[in-house]
């Protein structure tokens, strides 16, 4: 009779091993594969902060691939407002170090509210401000201008034209490295 129990037990003992393996065999790809999940999550949040700084509470958008051809470097936009009815359009524009516009022009204007990082802002024949935070650009119509980022800083600015209606951009020739280098300088 003991050598029944004993047995028994042994038996006992050796299905919940026998069960408890099985259950950690099926938990473990489970475990493998959230754990996959978790890291690429981890190295795509450390990409993206290690390659964009956060210099503002705004967001930073896509890469800006639509006006890329009047870009020298990246630049990044997040479209802020949505509302046609409202006609006011608002958009985050974050420009990488070195990044800035060609020379351009808009018949309604343009209002620049810096939020984040140091750029430059210069109109056709005058010396080039450099813009920090809390900075306000008004641009009057037909201004020829370009703004961006310093050659050492990200730099990042709230854009909304005049007139948006009717508000047209004309872009012109890239600004030379020469014209990017003098405005640095200062």
């Amino acid at each position: 009779m003991e050598e029944n129990n004993n047995q028994n037990s042994r038996r006992k003992f050796i299905e919940q091993t026998a069960l408890v393996s099985v259950g950690l065999m099926l938990l473990n790809p489970l475990d493998i594969l959230a754990q996959n999940v978790v890291n690429s999550n981890k190295i795509k949040s450390k990409k993206m902060s290690t390659n964009i700084p956060k210099i503002s509470d705004f967001p930073i958008g896509e890469e800006n691939t639509a006006f890329a051809k009047y870009f020298i470097g990246k630049s990044y936009l997040a479209q802020l407002t949505n509302n046609k009815d409202l006609s006011i359009p608002l958009s985050n524009v974050t420009f990488e170090p070195g990044c800035r516009n060609n020379w351009h022009t808009h018949t309604g204007g343009q209002l620049l509210i810096v939020v984040g990082g140091e750029g430059l802002y210069q109109e056709r024949g005058k010396p080039a401000r450099r813009l920090k935070a809390g900075d306000i650009v008004e641009i009057a119509p037909n201004v020829e201008h370009w703004h961006g980022a310093t050659a050492e800083s990200w730099f990042s600015h709230l854009a909304t034209n005049g007139n948006p209606q009717t508000n047209q951009n004309t872009w012109l020739e890239a600004v030379s490295d020469e014209e990017f280098n003098e405005a640095n300088k200062k």
